[in-house]
């Protein structure tokens, strides 16, 4: 039987599409990732299933919606008895190892990989289980805009000592692979923090960019009576009301965040190398993408957790072995779609039986050009931190309907709205359109139900986080007995994961505090110029 292909997962961390240059960005230096979309096939318009890190990923390994395996939050565990890609590979042979972050709450930490090369950046423990019932201000992971305010090149960040670490061992692993038995197919997993907030990049990277060419949000703040629940609710989440926020501010933070995604790419482009020079490339197929992806001052918005266009879309770039198609593709995808992908691409069209439901489509459909029956809809999902009822996104063609519950709904035309500035819910001339959206969004989502479950499952978990960190019960898979030191950890408040992060930069930047009158610790001095700037 001839050889299954080889599959390389390369995975960013809070990446905008729209900042790179096979999207229409201007600015981007990005050549390896370039030279991969070239050999295969970009994906316009690919979605997250959830626009925060841990249930977007189980989404993406498991192929189901987030709902449907209570993938509630940054601290839902994904259980066990869940399958993953990883396991319906290894069934069909393959070796499977994860090099990085997947951000695995609970003891399972494989979920299917045989083998983890790198401690994980994330605590694994219940410390970020968010609390609805004491509003929007609860956000147990630290996302404050201190992030904004403190942006800017540094020596060496938590972040920088994670990747070059994840980098390195990926390497040696191909290397290993290279030169022992190639029979055996793998599927190796490639994992960066980059470029996630904070904003800090590597002066290297910083000089890449001239600071005047950086360019400005397209929109800009939005006045918090003019919001929907949803971003008012986020906008108490992350402080905006607390922090004075200026234009070279924002310029810092886009600054570092471009040099943030050359990082990445000069990362990706070593991978490539390496298996060009192993002769490994001919036989691996290659999948770039992100979790999600982050707003960046967009409409005064930062982060993620939201379903505009910058947090909920993602880079995804299919190429090699067992991939024909070249291009683009316009139609609507999204991360569930991975799974069934690649075990469609390790069987040549011959995929295993499931042993249980999947919610997401081949995307070798595409590469065979037989995509005339795609579904072209996506759905993601948000009930974490900074939002207070569940809230889910559908897109369906053109249109797009964002629901929170129990709060009026929004509704965009993206092909003449692409900013999402107008908001089309409730015009009668859009009411069949968004009568449509509002049944699929319900159809397999019940918000009463969905409200219950996690509210109920926040009560258990954080009786069980309450007692086991007492007694310092960490599940976290440790690579080196000194790695719960040096990244981020229970302990588990907002301000220790600020603080963990704050002192792994080099050189040291004094944290910004609160900035308006009246706001605790109002003593801050902005910095408004970057450490160096060229």
């Amino acid at each position: 039987m001839t050889k299954r292909p080889n599959i390389l997962l390369i995975m960013a961390d809070q990446l905008n599409a729209s900042f790179l240059p096979m999207y229409g960005n201007a600015i981007a230096k990005t050549p390896h990732l370039q030279a991969l979309a070239e050999r295969g096939t970009t994906f316009a318009n690919a979605y997250c299933n959830y626009p925060i890190c841990a249930p977007s990923r189980y989404s993406m390994l498991s192929g189901r919606l987030p709902h449907a395996i209570n993938a509630f939050d940054n601290a839902s565990e994904l259980p066990a008895s869940t399958p993953t890609v990883m396991h319906y590979l290894r069934e069909l042979g393959y070796a499977t190892t994860l090099c990085g972050k997947m951000h695995f709450v609970g003891p399972d930490q494989l979920h299917g990989y045989q083998d983890r090369l790198v401690t994980d950046i994330y605590p694994a423990d219940f410390a970020w289980v968010p609390d609805w019932t004491k509003g929007p201000r609860n956000a147990p992971t630290g996302i404050s805009m201190r992030a904004v305010i403190e942006a800017g090149p540094c020596l060496r960040s938590l972040q920088i000592d994670y990747d070059d670490e994840t980098e390195f061992n990926a390497q040696q692993k191909m290397f290993n692979i290279a030169r022992g038995d190639r029979s055996q197919p793998f599927f190796l997993t490639v994992s960066f923090s980059h470029p996630h907030s904070p904003y800090t990049a590597s002066q290297e990277h910083w000089d890449r960019y001239k600071h005047e060419e950086i360019d400005a949000p397209k929109v800009g703040p939005l006045p918090v009576e003019k919001m929907d629940k949803h971003s008012e609710w986020l906008y108490y989440s992350h402080g905006r009301d607390r922090y004075d926020i200026q234009p070279q501010h924002v310029q810092n933070a886009r600054h570092s965040y471009y040099a943030m995604i050359s990082y990445v790419d000069d990362k990706v482009g070593r991978l490539m190398k390496i298996l060009r020079d192993t002769g490994l490339e001919e036989d691996t197929l290659v999948i770039f993408t992100s979790d999600h992806g982050e707003m960046m001052g967009e409409r005064g918005m930062w982060f993620k957790q939201c379903f505009f266009e910058g947090s909920v879309k993602v880079p995804l770039i299919i190429a090699g072995a067992g991939w024909s198609h070249k291009g683009g593709v316009d139609e609507l995808v999204s991360l569930v779609d991975l799974m069934p992908t690649m075990l469609d691409v390790a069987t040549d069209g011959a995929p295993p039986e499931m042993r249980g439901p999947t919610d997401g489509n081949s995307l070798r459909r595409f590469s065979a050009e037989t995509d005339s029956q795609w579904p072209n809809l996506v759905f993601s999902e948000y009930s974490d931190m900074g939002v207070c009822a569940p809230c889910r996104m559908v897109r369906s063609g053109n249109l797009k309907l964002i629901y929170t519950h129990g709060y009026p709904s929004q509704l965009y035309d993206l092909s003449t709205d692409p900013l999402e500035l107008e908001n089309l819910s409730g015009d009668p001339g859009c009411a069949l359109g968004e009568a449509r959206l509002l049944r699929l969004l319900l159809s397999n989502w019940d918000p009463e139900s969905i409200n219950e479950r996690v509210l109920r499952s926040q009560r258990e978990r954080e009786l069980i986080y309450s007692v086991t960190s007492r007694a310092q019960n960490n599940w976290s898979w440790m690579w080196r007995p000194d790695d719960d030191r040096r990244y981020v950890r229970s302990g588990g408040d907002a301000e220790g994961t600020v603080a963990t992060k704050g002192r792994a930069r080099f050189p040291y930047v004094p944290s910004a505090q609160a900035s308006f009158p009246g706001a605790p610790d109002s003593d801050l001095v902005p910095r408004l110029q970057p450490v160096r700037a060229k």
